[in-house]
């Protein structure tokens, strides 16, 4: 079954890059739950999994191995997006990704504007989905490059430890650089720590360090670390539909509705 929800008249409203270079830091659970946490609140969602990984693929209940068509043969211009979308058990729609996309980034190199693509690709079909949620690799390549100049804003999930703040600059110099060059519209979603354990001294204090630094960039929401979130993705599910009231659960419907409040003043 597949679907795209999609007209001529309206086009999206906020494209949300998921990133952090640094790996382990909850990029995959953080798109695949807010997505679900967002369309679980009426929102028209899409998810792109941008990983040649394929987990949010996965994670969202659908098969990465038995593709036929995938976000590779989309940024190729092989397919459009109404062909490439699947509908997901979370009330999303998935643009899905496995391992065809590592050829992506070495044919990339080979493309005018190869930063563009996605902004381009988007641009091709206009479609009616509130957020675009896009989950990037564990790399400042070429594919996340792709997302940052395509995106609306950068949503950063990170641990409270010790190397957290310097994986961070990294990111932002590369968010500052997007910005002068080729987005000036770029900007930082907010910061989301995750895999939180408020008895570590350790995460209070990298915590505070944070709220010190960044103030208001960073989402009250904490995610904790929590079983059923790690649980979910073994059942192609996310975890408001595996387990709703589990503390994971919870914390992803907050945060989506901490969102959709900072869009809402903001407009």
């Amino acid at each position: 079954m597949k679907r795209c929800r999609m007209n001529n008249g309206e086009s999206v409203k906020n494209v949300i890059a998921v990133a952090n270079q640094k790996g382990g830091v909850g990029k995959t659970t953080t798109s695949v739950n807010l997505s679900a946490a967002l369309a679980g609140l009426g929102a028209r969602v899409l998810l792109m999994d941008l990983d040649p990984q394929g987990n949010a693929t996965m994670g969202s209940g659908v098969e990465k191995h038995e593709l036929s068509v995938s976000i590779y043969h989309w940024l190729m211009g092989d397919s459009t997006l109404q062909d490439t979308v699947v509908a997901t058990v979370g009330h999303y729609d998935l643009v899905p990704s496995n391992i065809d996309l590592t050829a992506a980034e070495v044919a990339l190199m080979q493309f005018d504007e190869r930063e563009f693509v996605i902004t381009k690709r988007l641009s091709e079909q206009p479609h009616v989905y509130d957020y675009i949620i896009v989950d990037c690799p564990p790399s400042l390549n070429i594919l996340t490059v792709n997302a940052l100049v395509a995106a609306t804003g950068v949503l950063v999930p990170m641990q409270c430890e010790y190397y957290a703040l310097e994986g961070l600059s990294a990111l932002l110099d590369t968010v500052e650089g997007i910005r002068a060059k080729a987005n000036p519209n770029l900007e930082i979603e907010g910061l989301l720590r995750t895999m939180y354990d408020a008895r570590n001294s350790l995460s209070r204090d990298v915590s505070r360090q944070l709220i010190q630094y960044f103030g208001e960039k960073v989402y009250r929401t904490v995610v904790p670390r929590n079983v059923r979130l790690a649980e979910a993705p073994s059942h192609g599910l996310p975890v408001m539909m595996y387990d709703r009231g589990s503390r994971g659960s919870l914390a992803y419907l907050a945060l989506a509705s901490e969102m959709q409040k900072r869009h809402s003043a903001r407009a």
